[in-house]
């Protein structure tokens, strides 16, 4: 059209020299061939495209394995506080933050000057009441013969010995005291009660401490064995209780397969865990049930405190299944490109049920026996042809099992 109107334009011109009329018929020609050579390079180009290979895979079912995850505390199987039980301040602490320590291991010294003292005196009346006993002894064994031989009176007698039993008396309070003051000597030096891990220590040395101080001086954390809290939901619970035999929620937990841990990076903790027992009574506020799994932690790489998922597997008689690389996210949801008879590809939403390993479970949306592009289309869009590439789903489950 544009040439056109050009050409137009230069006959409504007035006459020209010769050279010009020759420059403009030069022109002229020049644009009318690449006009043509246009219109047709673009035709030979459309012509010429040929329909991108791709590889298709059909669906079919499965047995396979889905796990739910649920948000997971971790604890030590034993987190002790550890507290003082005699007042003094702090004269030494052994330890520091995050060190491992072995049960008998000193952990804090507290004053133990005043409570030296004190067994002390203890010790010093403990040997004034056993002198006063013997004492007594002494006048009992006197006044016996005397008595024997009516000299004096049995109330003498009496008397002497209502004497040596208080004595005798005096001398077990005094042993008792003796005893509790070796005992508050003893708890100066905090020993670790088992082996664990120290946790963080919040008062440094001469920290006034004692009985009634708030804050532990630390908690020590046995991890051997650490114990993974998450918790059911009501629905969650239910089906639990009617997938697993049993006549009991103790028998049918006894039934339930090993679980995983999966760490905050994401990765799988290595050794796998058992639940081993379920709270009483479900939360009222978050209308939830708590579970307990153990997990072996002999490398110490958990700790109290951490957070992960349960990973708890459950198995499927057949399930519909996708390749996660055969799919694609637009808005929240989850697509495909399903091929239909003529060989156009359609984006198709399906719903998603559940994932094992690299596979979808399909609920719906999509057919068994269903062909979909198993990749390589990331420039694809609906209606555009393509020429099929047949791939087993077979050789793929073998490379990647689910």
């Amino acid at each position: 059209m544009r040439n056109q109107q050009t050409t137009n334009n230069l006959l409504t011109m007035k006459p020209f020299t010769g050279v010009r009329v020759l420059s403009v018929l030069i022109i002229l020609i020049i644009l009318i061939t690449v006009n043509a050579c246009t219109s047709s390079t673009g035709k030979e180009m459309v012509q010429q495209t040929p329909a991108p290979a791709l590889p298709v895979i059909s669906l079919s079912k499965y047995p396979a394995t889905i796990y739910q995850e649920f948000s997971a505390t971790l604890e030590g199987s034993q987190d002790i506080e550890i507290r003082p039980k005699v007042d003094g301040y702090i004269e030494k602490i052994y330890i520091d933050e995050g060190m491992a320590v072995k049960k008998g291991q000193p952990l804090f010294l507290i004053n133990d000057r005043p409570y030296r003292e004190q067994l002390n005196n203890a010790k010093a009346s403990l040997v004034a009441a056993k002198a006063n006993q013997l004492n007594a002894e002494i006048n009992v064994s006197k006044l016996e013969p005397l008595v024997t031989a009516n000299v004096i009176s049995e109330v003498q007698l009496k008397t002497a010995k209502a004497v040596y039993d208080a004595a005798t008396a005096s001398v077990s309070q005094a042993v008792a005291l003796v005893h509790n003051a070796e005992i508050d000597l003893g708890y100066t030096l905090i020993k670790a009660p088992a082996d664990g891990y120290i946790g963080r220590i919040p008062f440094k040395t001469g920290s006034l401490v004692g009985v009634t101080t708030t804050n532990a001086l630390t908690v020590l954390s046995s991890i051997k064995k650490i114990y993974a809290y998450f918790s059911f939901s009501e629905k969650d619970f239910l089906q639990f209780s009617e997938q697993f035999k049993g006549n009991t929620i103790e028998e049918k937990i006894k039934k339930l397969p090993e679980v995983e841990l999966v760490l905050a990076d994401n990765n799988v903790y290595p050794m796998k865990g058992k639940v081993e027992t379920v709270s009483g009574q479900f939360d009222d506020q978050m209308g939830s049930i708590s579970f307990r799994a153990s997990f072996e932690n002999s490398g110490g790489l958990l700790r109290s405190g951490n957070t992960g998922k349960i990973r708890l597997p459950k198995l499927v008689d057949t399930a519909l299944i996708v390749p996660v690389e055969s799919t694609f996210e637009l808005q929240d949801k989850v697509f495909v490109f399903a091929l239909t008879d003529s060989n156009k590809v359609v984006s198709t939403p399906i719903q998603v049920s559940g994932k094992s390993g690299n596979y979808y479970l399909v609920g719906s949306g999509i057919a068994p026996d269903a062909k979909i592009v198993y990749s390589g289309f990331e420039r694809l869009r609906d209606g555009v042809v393509i020429k099929p590439e047949p791939v087993s789903v077979d050789s793929l489950l073998k490379s990647r099992p689910l």
